[in-house]
């Protein structure tokens, strides 16, 4: 797992930013060529659930959104999927994703992290056909239940981190 810190001070509640930590919630990014796929946790991080699909414009618009987005719900972490092959190599669009997850970073001011998402778009598939959904337009629903998707499994890794601390004060991060 990779972490990009931003360059500038993150801003507070009142210029736009996420607030205090402890309540902030984490936005999962599913990055794509055509469609960016977003989910969110609870405050609590504990819960994840598909947000939104982004249809991708150009940068400075989906940075606006972006921006629109973090303040509105009260960010205060983005995952960004890390689209690794099978094997752990990374691929061309894991070197997008990374370039992607520094830019959000830098431009928001909100710590961003790369998170293994291999398979998720594939489970996310069998999620909605297992549901018996109407897949007439999965396409625009389906990157947001990967961000889901990917998000449960990056709570569950940064629980399980927690509870390995055995109780003691300090928390590890995934």
């Amino acid at each position: 797992m990779t972490r990009t810190t931003p360059k500038k001070p993150r801003p507070t509640q009142r210029e736009g930013g996420a607030g205090t930590q402890a309540n902030a919630r984490i936005l999962a990014v599913d990055y794509g060529h055509k469609r960016i796929g977003l989910a969110l946790s609870d405050e609590l991080g504990i819960t994840a659930q598909p947000l939104a699909t982004i249809v991708r414009t150009d940068r400075r618009e989906l940075m606006r959104r972006f921006r629109e987005l973090c303040a509105n719900h009260s960010v205060g972490r983005i995952v960004v999927g890390h689209p690794l092959h099978i094997n752990g190599e990374r691929s061309e669009m894991a070197l997008e994703a990374e370039q992607f997850a520094t830019r959000i970073s830098n431009e928001l001011g909100i710590e961003t992290e790369l998170f293994d998402e291999r398979l998720t778009t594939w489970e996310a598939k069998q999620s909605v056909a297992t549901r018996k959904l109407a897949l007439g337009r999965k396409d625009q629903h389906i990157d947001a239940i990967a961000a889901a998707v990917m998000l449960r499994d990056y709570l569950e890794n940064r629980s399980q981190a927690i509870h390995r601390t055995n109780g003691q004060e300090t928390q590890r991060e995934p």
